[in-house]
């Protein structure tokens, strides 16, 4: 079906906005602590006027944080973060139901994905939200027109950090980005608890596999992996790890799996994720021994993880056998699976993170972008976490919205642990 291009953006079809705002609705259910927000920002309007250009993931999670940002008076435009992580419907309602801008289609080819963020920034934002970095790398390289209208951003992933802080090191970086993904209530749930559960059900919808009794292969032990590997032992796996940092594969080892390196346990792993942030993790030496029929799908933020041109070389056939998975016939006859385009599996092939876990994402999101847009003037072109007191306040509200309590330092408790003359 053709996309519908029209100044509030360019979704595949707005037939589809109805099934969105139901599904927008649901997910807004699971969201009690940026609910919250929304309920403060709508009525102190603590946004007004400022406009945000935000590259992200178009899911249900991702439109309540818009609707919250819209409500608490900015102007909003939202584009895909991925070619395919978009949910159409959602898209289709951010635009029918809601007026947000968006621009955003599920399968979006290459050219089609950069017009997206090209649109985003031609709303000459004075905040940007990224999820990769895109946004920002686009203003500094092609757009440097827009610098000077900036006031700062905000970064949800752990690869756009580690982009920005090679910015900011090299002294290119031109306004101040929060790294909400370093949040205490973003990383620890979000990238262990969401991507864990949300890889797994991706990998279960594109192939129908059995968990239990597969040698699962997981390239990277950092929260992403933890969650992954957490889940996929859950289920029955034997789960061998991958690392390059010592540290990181030691813990691998006290958590109770086997760690090993990649050209080692590419000969014996069925299933193989990458989560990494890095590139050419699963390369030429690693297809060279696979076994005939493995599986390979990566939930890192971009589709360089998996060197698929090499696998492409390697191969003498290539064809779908199911939504969202690839099969590379090599030329001894051997067949690997790829599932969806080597890109995050978790969206490409379902429906990312549980709204549960993303409300503290993005209550980090939101109340950042506050703190931005109040203290940008004192601060400078580097990147920084998100201040504790709004990381403690997110989690407080999470656990006042499941209905916990916790305990207080008293007087005398807080007196001894700012002395130190007390002792034994």
């Amino acid at each position: 079906m053709p996309s519908a291009k029209r100044l509030s953006g360019d979704v595949k079809d707005p037939g589809l906005a109805a099934k969105g705002r139901t599904r927008i609705e649901w997910a807004n259910q699971w969201m009690p602590v940026l609910q919250l927000i929304r309920r403060r920002f709508t009525k102190e309007r603590p946004l007004k006027g400022v406009r945000i250009s935000a590259c992200l993931h178009v899911t249900t999670e991702t439109a309540n944080l818009a609707i919250t940002l819209r409500d608490g008076g900015a102007d909003v435009v939202v584009c895909a973060s991925n070619p395919l992580s978009t949910q159409d419907d959602v898209a289709a309602s951010l635009v029918k139901d809601y007026r947000i801008p968006t621009f955003a289609i599920k399968g979006e080819d290459k050219a089609t994905y950069y017009s997206h963020i090209v649109s985003a920034l031609d709303h000459k934002p004075q905040i940007t939200m990224d999820d990769g970095a895109d946004l920002v790398t686009m203003i500094l390289t092609k757009r440097q027109e827009l610098v000077s209208g900036v006031v700062g951003g905000t970064e949800e992933t752990t690869t756009g950090v580690i982009r920005l802080r090679s910015m900011a090191k090299e002294g290119v970086l031109k306004y101040p980005i929060i790294a909400v993904n370093d949040a205490d209530t973003k990383h620890l749930f979000d990238n262990r608890y969401g991507t864990g559960q949300s890889t797994i059900d991706g990998i279960l919808r594109a192939t129908n596999l059995l968990f239990a009794g597969l040698h699962v292969v997981i390239c990277g032990y950092g929260w992403c992996g933890r969650g992954v590997a957490m889940r996929a032992k859950g289920l029955g796996a034997d789960v061998i790890i991958t690392e390059i940092n010592p540290t990181r594969a030691l813990e691998a080892v006290m958590d109770g799996f086997r760690v090993m390196p990649l050209a080692q346990a590419a000969k014996v792993g069925d299933l193989f994720i990458t989560v990494t942030g890095n590139k050419s993790v699963v390369a030429a030496e690693h297809f060279r021994v696979m076994k005939d029929g493995a599986v390979v799908a990566n939930s890192g933020h971009f589709n360089v993880e998996i060197d698929l041109p090499a696998l492409g070389k390697l191969s003498r056939n290539k064809r779908p056998t199911r939504e969202f998975v690839d099969e590379y016939t090599l030329r001894d006859g051997r067949k690997i699976y790829v599932l969806g385009e080597g890109r995050l599996i978790n969206l490409a092939a379902a429906e990312g993170h549980p709204a549960v876990v993303m409300d503290m994402s993005f209550a980090d999101q939101a109340l950042s972008v506050e703190y931005m847009v109040k203290n940008a003037k004192k601060l400078e072109p580097k990147v920084y976490p998100v201040p504790l007191q709004i990381d403690h306040s997110v989690a407080r509200l999470k656990l006042r919205s499941m209905g916990i309590t916790i305990d207080r330092l008293t007087r005398e408790q807080e007196e001894y642990l700012a002395s130190w003359s007390e002792g034994t």
